[in-house]
């Protein structure tokens, strides 16, 4: 199972939120290129960057931020937040993302984003499914659909999606552990590559998740507020390699 950090940006500074709420902004470091610098150092290999700027405005912000870190790391980066048309996608591919996340132009503009899956392949494409009480979030979590998010996601691998980073609102920042239960079923009714995210704490989290068979855990709050040291990652990340 690959561990893929999260640095989550607002004015260019690494900052978390609690289920998505702006008003619970928790600014912890200035410099995101120093942040990824210590993960690599620490044989991290992944990168989860979230332009949280983009996701609330729906257009690319931050993707200074993504150049920094792809020029100044060997970190492989999905980047996610504000990817709303095809300049967006081609700043953050141009910006040195490895892959890119989207997820409400998947449950809002569905045509867009197959054509971007057609375009760039599905090595490229991850579907973000993001949901409260199993419904799909969009626009940075401020609206709910009245779509399944199993649902969602069976239907996307249908038509060719390999990659489904899945979050659960109501866990995420709580540092009360993830949605396994969920994961589960995700997992029993699909063939996709799931990177669990939200609510992971410890490293009998991520064991847990690696025994029901996710491809991929992203850790984000846990290891800012010390609940996971980058040290006691590193059987995964051997692993993982």
């Amino acid at each position: 199972m690959r561990i893929i950090p999260a640095i989550d940006i607002i004015d260019g500074k690494c900052v978390r939120l609690t289920k998505g709420d702006y008003t619970t902004q928790k600014t912890y470091r200035d410099n995101p290129l120093d942040v990824a610098r210590e993960f690599e150092d620490h044989g991290i290999r992944y990168l989860h960057l979230v332009d949280l700027d983009g996701a609330r405005s729906q257009h690319i912000v931050n993707h200074h931020v993504l150049k920094q870190i792809t020029s100044g790391t060997s970190l492989q980066v999905d980047f996610g937040g504000g990817m709303k048309s095809d300049e967006d996608v081609q700043i953050a591919f141009d910006n040195g993302a490895a892959q890119i996340t989207a997820g409400s132009v998947a449950q809002q503009q569905p045509e867009l984003f197959l054509q971007w899956l057609d375009r760039y392949g599905a090595e490229k494409i991850i579907l973000g499914a993001d949901s409260h009480h199993r419904m799909i979030a969009t626009l940075g979590w401020q609206k709910q659909s009245e779509e399944d998010v199993v649902d969602f996601i069976a239907a996307y691998e249908q038509k060719g999606i390999r990659y489904v980073i899945c979050t659960d609102i109501a866990k995420d920042g709580m540092l009360q552990g993830p949605s396994d239960e969920l994961y589960r079923e995700i997992i029993s009714r699909s063939r996709i590559r799931l990177i669990a995210s939200g609510g992971i704490t410890s490293i009998a989290d991520l064991q847990q998740l690696q025994a029901i068979g996710c491809e991929g855990a992203i850790i984000g709050k846990a290891i800012y507020e010390g609940h996971i040291r980058l040290h006691d990652l590193q059987t995964f990340i051997s692993i993982g390699s």
